[in-house]
């Protein structure tokens, strides 16, 4: 985690192609922010393909500050990068926890709105995202993990609409890394 490897730019490279091909659409479209936009990108067909998955967890493990004990992330979007990552995580021999985070709190058993290990107070996570608009998702991840005790300094997602998510994020001391942005996917 840390430096780029070679192929860093090829997976990248090989990811945006099949974003492009199974996730991106135009046409007129009401977001979850419920702003309208021409441009619709619904990282599921990706994140949920093994190849797919495969391209975003070794890109993310290579973004992840080496701080960050654990990966975390909103259900239902970020299920599977944070499972994605953190396989490939321990297939590399290296420790790295995942949590996932309820939009809203069980009322049995535990009444729990984080599921995975119990990590010590001050574990440093890193949140994932598929699709960074206002940041409103990501913000509610992160609320939920400082409630907590754990310390989040950065999300990482695939990619960022570009509408005022990355201010949002800082205005809350948090660094917002995305592989690509709107722009990419525009011709």
């Amino acid at each position: 985690m840390g430096n780029l490897s070679p192929t860093f730019y090829q997976n990248k490279a090989n990811l945006l192609q099949l974003l492009k091909d199974k996730s991106y659409k135009t046409g007129s479209f009401q977001l979850s922010s419920g702003k309208n936009s021409s441009h619709y990108l619904n990282c599921k067909p990706v994140s949920l393909n093994g190849y797919g998955l495969k391209l975003i967890s070794e890109l993310f493990l290579e973004l992840i500050n080496s701080e960050s004990k654990a990966v975390a992330g909103l259900t239902l979007g970020a299920d599977p990068l944070v499972s994605g990552v953190i396989v490939l995580a321990a297939n590399r021999g290296l420790v790295l926890d995942g949590l996932i985070i309820r939009k809203e709190i069980k009322n049995y058993g535990t009444k729990s709105g984080l599921e995975g290990p119990n990590l010590e107070k001050n574990t440093v996570v890193t949140v994932l995202e598929d699709v960074i608009t206002t940041a409103r998702s990501s913000l509610k991840a992160v609320n939920k993990l400082r409630e907590n005790d754990y310390i989040v300094k950065e999300v990482i997602s695939i990619v960022d609409r570009e509408e005022g998510g990355e201010d949002n994020l800082k205005n809350n001391k948090i660094n917002l890394k995305s592989l690509f942005n709107i722009r990419d996917f525009i011709d």
